[in-house]
């Protein structure tokens, strides 16, 4: 049976050597283009190649993330670092954007992609939909179920990678446009802001109604103890998020997992160790949830508290006067460490000196009472939390600094006389074969067992290290030392030039055919019901309905579970339409901001496809013209004019945690945010109306002009 894959977040080099170091089947990267973690400190493209070849050794796969939405512009450099990646060896690409997986699938067949959390694949139909078009492994939306995941693999034939540790989007991935919409800065092309982890006031009935500051802010996913489940459910791979954590961040939830994944293997149960799980809170916590993949409820999403490191209580203020604070701990506190004193306004104390008893100490233990300088006045009776633990940070330091993960060979020296030294070795999945000089009598010194053992056991910085060493030689012989020191060196250097193993580079020529649309001006519409769609006037030429009515396109959900057959014309909001629609037409969650996702949606038979919300006018000008001259046909685009974007589609339900309906959300500069629940999810609106019907649209080449109004 194939294990599963542990993979690891690696924002830099100094993170990918720790996640190594602490068991990683594999990791995830980013370049300084095209990653849906801009801000990251990412990898050049010679570090890349470094990147590769130190993991390939280790027998580590690399996945570089290119999960961004790219501009018709950005094609060329998108194509060109795909180039590079696959002539470098990469294992997979993570793709969003469905233009750039169609080129990349028919350019370069013989590299694997996986389709990235951010292309919202959460259903059986979006899984099977990508089997069909070669994709190798589908990054599944972080709010399926145990439950779905279960009906998924056993209804599919691919790989299903499986978010289990880390920070949560409230929002389903590449379904946000709130920092988008609001800033400027898109999570679809890496540049989050974090607008879910902002303050906000929930208003029910003009009243706030908080219960903290931070309602939408999400806890930390944390799924240890359903390891079990997710191996017995068929799961191929368990993805820790985290490419902007620390080393010490990664080494410490990578082990944990490691030892999670092989306690369950080795005895059937996961076995993890309590002051493990306490080092990993004193790291980075916001608080732990199983998240939605263990059904979890409404409340045990949220940490409305704090968006940011929580820390570990290890202390509380029983004095304050003359500039210093007077704590009694509950732990040991070492100097270099850092805490927060929690009260009406948070302190944060960098710990550089401290006393006992009066006097400066380095350490202090459980019922100490510490002296310590503070900038600000803080309150008798308020919790003290280590944010920082300087022996922990320097334990795990030694740990990766150790060099302690080797790979495994078997070895056998032969040397007998009249036949040329032999040295065999094999890491279960190489073999390499090393021959020396004829073998000749002794005329002075024999050589023993022990001699050329010792000089084969001299791997020094190599990777590594004997599971069996077996000698045989015929005794009275003489073999040079420098002799057995060139056999080791060149034992070393084979090895690891068949762990370097190359993919086979291969591209072909792009190809696609796509129908060709005449050209119109029209008006469509978009309402919730029934009863809106009576209230309009007559002069939008079709019209989007969220209930099934004659005469009328169903729109159908961006999250659907399963799709019902039917002929009929329906505007979808995610890729599992195609598997068994037909007649369909995609909106604006499609994500499409290139010719090549346009074409991809035409040839799979999308009629009309409505274009992103983040494409500016001239971008859109762009993709029209690069369209015609490269297909020498016409698209049958449609682009939303009027109404309120929905910048959020949530599984958490801020009605359900509040038990109120008719919600409103009021950000730090007074702008109301509508909520609205349909579908048993929640939808939020902008705050500011979109506004921007202009005839121009229509010479431009877009068929068709929106007015959305399902958001009254």
């Amino acid at each position: 049976m194939k294990k599963i894959e542990l993979l690891a977040p690696a924002g830099n080099m100094d993170n990918l050597i720790a996640a190594v170091e602490a068991g990683a089947d594999a990791v995830y990267l980013g370049g300084k283009s095209f990653g849906a973690r801009a801000f990251s400190k990412n990898f050049s493209n010679e570090e890349i190649v470094t990147a590769i070849n130190y993991c390939h050794l280790y027998g580590v796969k690399v996945y570089v993330t290119i999960n961004t939405l790219v501009y018709e512009n950005e094609v060329p450099d998108f194509i060109e670092y795909v180039d590079f990646l696959h002539r470098n060896n990469v294992d997979a690409v993570l793709i969003q954007d469905f233009g750039m997986l169609d080129l990349v699938r028919r350019t370069y067949p013989n590299l694997e992609i996986h389709s990235s959390t951010q292309m919202h694949i959460h259903n059986l139909d979006g899984t099977l939909f990508m089997q069909k078009l070669g994709v190798k492994r589908v990054v599944l939306a972080r709010e399926t179920s145990i439950d779905e995941i279960r009906h998924i693999k056993s209804n599919s034939n691919i790989e299903l990678e499986v978010f289990v540790h880390g920070a949560l989007c409230i929002s389903y991935s590449g379904e946000c446009l709130m920092s988008s919409m609001i800033g400027g800065r898109s999570g679809n092309r890496g540049e989050c802001a974090g607008s879910c982890r902002l303050k906000y006031d929930v208003i029910s009935d003009n009243k706030r109604i908080n219960i903290g500051d931070y309602p939408l802010s999400t806890k930390d996913l944390n799924s240890l103890e359903y390891v079990g489940e997710l191996i017995d459910a068929g799961v191929s791979s368990l993805k820790i998020e985290g490419r902007m954590k620390s080393k010490e961040y990664v080494y410490m939830v990578v082990s944990l997992y490691r030892k999670a994944i092989d306690s369950y293997y080795e005895i059937g149960k996961v076995s993890i160790n309590n002051s493990d799980l306490i080092k990993l809170k004193k790291i980075f916590n916001r608080n732990y949830t199983k998240g939605f993949l263990m059904n979890t409820s409404n409340n045990d999403i949220i940490n409305d508290y704090r968006p940011n490191h929580m820390g570990v209580l290890i202390g509380k203020v029983i004095d304050y006067k003359k500039g210093y604070s007077y704590i009694k701990l509950i732990d040991d506190l070492y100097i270099g460490s850092g805490l927060r004193v929690i009260g009406k306004n948070d302190v944060g104390i960098n710990v550089n000196e401290f006393y006992k008893d009066g006097k400066l100490v380095k350490v202090a233990h459980k019922n100490d009472i510490i002296s310590i300088k503070v900038k600000e006045k803080v309150e008798i009776n308020s919790d003290v939390v280590v944010t920082l633990d300087s022996k922990v940070n320097k334990e795990i330091d030694d740990l990766i600094n150790k060099n302690s993960r080797k790979v495994m060979i078997n070895a056998k020296f032969e040397a007998f006389i009249g036949n040329k030294v032999k040295l065999t070795a094999n890491d279960l999945k190489n073999e390499v074969i090393i021959f020396g000089n004829m073998v000749n009598d002794s005329i002075n010194k024999s050589i023993s067992k022990d001699e050329i053992k010792e000089k084969l056991n001299k791997l020094g910085n190599s990777i590594y290290e004997y599971s069996n060493l077996e000698i045989n030689i015929d005794s009275n012989i003489f073999i040079p030392l420098s002799e057995i020191n060139e056999l080791r060196r060149k034992m070393i250097d084979e090895l690891n030039k068949k762990r370097l193993y190359k993919i086979d580079y291969l591209k072909k020529d792009y190809s696609i055919s796509v129908p060709d649309f005449k050209k119109e001006r029209l008006l469509t519409a978009l309402v919730a019901s029934k009863e809106e769609y009576l209230k309009l006037d007559k002069k939008y030429d079709m019209v989007y309905i969220e209930e099934k009515v004659d005469g009328t396109i169903h729109k159908l959900p961006r999250v659907i579970k399963e799709y019902e057959d039917t002929n009929d014309m329906v505007l979808v909001g995610e890729i599992g339409a195609f598997n068994k629609l037909k007649n369909v037409c995609t909106d604006f969650s499609f994500n499409v901001v290139n010719s090549y996702a346009v074409a991809f949606l035409h040839s799979i038979g999308a009629y009309r496809i409505t274009l992103s919300y983040e494409l500016n006018n001239a971008q859109i000008k762009e993709l029209i013209n690069a369209y015609r001259n490269r297909y020498n046909s016409n698209p049958n685009l449609e682009l939303i004019v009027y109404g309120y974007e929905e910048v959020m589609v949530s599984k958490f339900k801020l009605s359900e945690y509040y038990k109120k309906n008719n919600l409103l959300l009021k950000d730090r500069f007074s702008n109301n945010y509508k909520i609205i629940d349909k579908n048993n999810l929640m939808y939020i609106y902008n705050y500011k109306c979109r506004n921007i019907y202009d005839e121009k649209y229509f010479d431009m080449g877009i068929n068709s002009l929106r007015y959305n109004f399902d958001w009254k």
